[in-house]
């Protein structure tokens, strides 16, 4: 069991941060352009509790992958929680949250995820899977920026622990 933390700080509004955040398709605005990733739901302009989400993306080795979460824990204007149903993981749970700092809003995300495949899956991960993840949170670091922050007075924190459990 694997556990990522990010944390992110962006000159914007709570109620900005949370529009952005509580609308599924804006997934599509902060994952890199690589992963070829497709949403396949039809949905609606914001979350709801039990919304099963559909999508697919590009993973080395196993091409186009469905993946599919349900979104879960909406606190409105706070956080959520996605769990993957069916996808490339063993177990995949993201809490998002939203909180109100000094310089703007602080965006947290904390995944706790599982691979497949025992030992197999243990070195896939010490080999591009950890590497991988980092990359797209580092891309989504750069991608709030741009859609929801001030570049002239952004104070942008970015921590990363990923334990092995």
């Amino acid at each position: 069991m694997y556990t990522l933390y990010k944390e992110t700080t962006v000159s914007t509004t709570m109620k900005e941060a949370w529009n952005f955040i509580r609308s599924p398709a804006n997934l599509n605005h902060i994952t890199p352009d690589d992963m070829a990733f497709e949403i396949v739901s039809d949905l609606p302009d914001q979350m709801t509790e039990g919304m099963l989400v559909e999508y697919r993306v590009q993973l080395p080795l196993f091409g186009k992958t469905p993946w599919l979460s349900e979104l879960k824990h909406i606190v409105p204007g706070t956080s959520f929680v996605d769990e993957q149903k069916i996808g490339p993981y063993k177990l995949w749970y993201h809490y998002h949250e939203i909180r109100p700092v000094k310089q703007g809003v602080m965006f947290i995300d904390r995944v706790t995820y599982e691979v497949p495949f025992g030992p197999v899956g243990r070195l896939a991960h010490a080999l591009f899977i950890r590497r991988t993840l980092d990359r797209i949170f580092a891309f989504r670091e750069v991608r709030l920026r741009e859609l929801l922050g001030s570049e002239s007075i952004i104070n942008l924190h970015a921590s990363e622990k990923v334990q092995a459990g």
